[in-house]
C-alpha cells in the first residue's frame, strides 16, 4: 500500500493530505526513463574505446590496416593483369604470327581453375570471401605469367633460328610517320569509294601527299614493277621469302626493277594515285602463301607502343577506302 503523505497548512493551522496527480507521476516517470536510457547509451559510445583492452585495439588497427593494404594490392593486382591481356594479344596475333607458332589457346591459359574448391581451407574466417579472392586471382596471374613466359621463351628459340626470316618479313611502316597525313582505311570490310557498295579491303590505305617516298618493308626480291595489274596503277610487289609478298599501290613512280634484290627500308617510289584510285595514297598489302593478311600485325619495329595503338584505333573504323 502507498505511502501516505501530508503538509502543514499554514493558514488553517492543520496537516492536509497531499494528494497525487497521476498525469504529473507518468510525465515525471517517463522523464527518468528517457534519462536513463540517453545516458546509458552514450555512455556506452564514449566509453567502449576506453574500455577496449590494448590487444583489441591493436588488433583493430592491424585489421583497418590489412584492409588498406589489400585494397592497394587488389589494384595492382588488376593493373598487372590488364598488361598481361596485352602482351597475351601480341603474343598470340604477331609474335607467333611471325614464327608460323600456333596461338596459345584461351583454355590453356587459364586451365587449372575450375571445378575443385582449391579455396576450403580459407573458409570459416571472418574476411574469408576477401581472403579468397585476392589468393585466387593471384593464383591466376601467376599461371598465366608461367605460360606467357615458357611461349616468350619458345619465340626466343625460333628467332635465333631465323635471323634471315626476321630480315625478311614485313616488320616497318611503309609510309614514315613524318609525311604519313593518317590511316585512312584498315584492313577489313569498307565502303567502295566508287561504288559506294560494301567490299572487303584487303590491305591498309596511308594518305599523305603526292611524291612521298614508300619504302620497302623486310628484305627480299622485287616481283614486279608495273603499272598493267587491275585497279594498282603502277605498283610493286616484293617476295620476302618464307611465303610473305607485300603489295605497295598507286605510285606516282617506283625506283626499282623486277630481280632486283631490296633491303628493308630501301626507297622503292613515291605516293601516287594511278589507277583505280580518290586521292593520292598508298594501298599495302601483306600476303602469306597468295592469302591477304591484316598488315596492322607487321609494324613492331617502327612503331612505339603509342603510335601501334593509335594505328590499331583507326584501323577498326569502318569508314570508306581511297580505292
Amino acid at each position: 500500500m502507498a505511502k501516505v503523505k501530508y503538509y502543514y497548512d499554514a493558514d488553517t493551522l492543520s496537516y492536509r493530505k497531499i494528494e497525487r496527480n497521476k498525469k504529473s507521476i507518468y510525465k515525471k516517470v517517463s522523464f527518468i526513463t528517457l534519462a536513463v536510457i540517453l545516458i546509458a547509451f552514450f555512455g556506452f559510445i564514449g566509453f567502449s574505446q576506453f574500455l577496449m583492452s590494448p590487444n583489441e585495439r591493436a588488433q583493430k588497427r592491424e585489421f583497418e590496416n590489412l584492409k588498406l593494404h589489400y585494397e592497394l594490392l587488389s589494384k595492382r593486382i588488376d593493373e598487372s593483369s590488364e598488361v598481361l591481356e596485352e602482351l597475351q594479344e601480341r603474343d598470340n596475333t604477331i609474335y607467333r604470327v611471325y614464327f608460323e607458332a600456333n596461338p596459345i589457346p584461351e583454355e590453356q591459359r587459364k586451365a587449372g581453375f575450375g571445378g575443385v574448391n582449391r579455396y576450403k581451407y580459407l573458409e570459416g574466417f571472418d574476411n574469408s570471401s576477401m581472403i579468397q579472392k585476392a589468393t585466387k586471382d593471384l593464383d591466376i596471374l601467376s599461371k598465366q605469367l608461367v605460360v606467357q613466359s615458357k611461349s616468350l621463351d619458345e619465340i626466343v628459340d625460333l628467332a635465333k633460328k631465323k635471323e634471315k626470316m626476321l630480315a625478311s618479313i614485313p616488320a616497318i611502316q611503309p609510309v614514315s610517320n613524318e609525311h604519313l597525313t593518317r590511316m585512312a582505311s584498315g584492313y577489313g570490310w569498307r565502303n567502295d569509294p566508287f561504288t559506294k557498295a560494301r567490299k572487303f579491303h584487303k590491305g591498309m590505305d596511308f594518305t599523305a601527299p603526292q611524291g612521298t617516298p614508300i619504302y620497302a618493308t623486310g628484305d627480299g626480291v622485287v616481283l614486279r614493277a608495273d603499272g598493267r595489274a587491275t585497279g594498282y596503277g603502277r605498283h610493286v610487289r616484293i617476295d620476302h621469302g618464307f611465303g610473305y609478298v607485300t603489295l605497295y599501290g598507286h605510285m606516282t613512280q617506283f625506283v626499282v626493277k623486277r630481280k632486283q634484290k631490296v633491303k628493308r627500308g630501301d626507297l622503292i617510289g613515291y605516293v601516287g594515285s594511278t589507277g583505280r584510285s580518290k586521292a593520292p595514297h598508298l594501298h599495302y598489302e601483306v600476303r602469306k602463301n597468295g592469302r591477304p593478311i591484316n598488315p596492322i600485325n607487321f609494324y613492331y619495329v617502327s612503331l612505339t607502343a603509342e603510335e601501334f595503338a593509335a594505328m590499331l584505333k583507326a584501323a577498326k573504323l569502318e569508314g570508306q577506302s581511297y580505292d
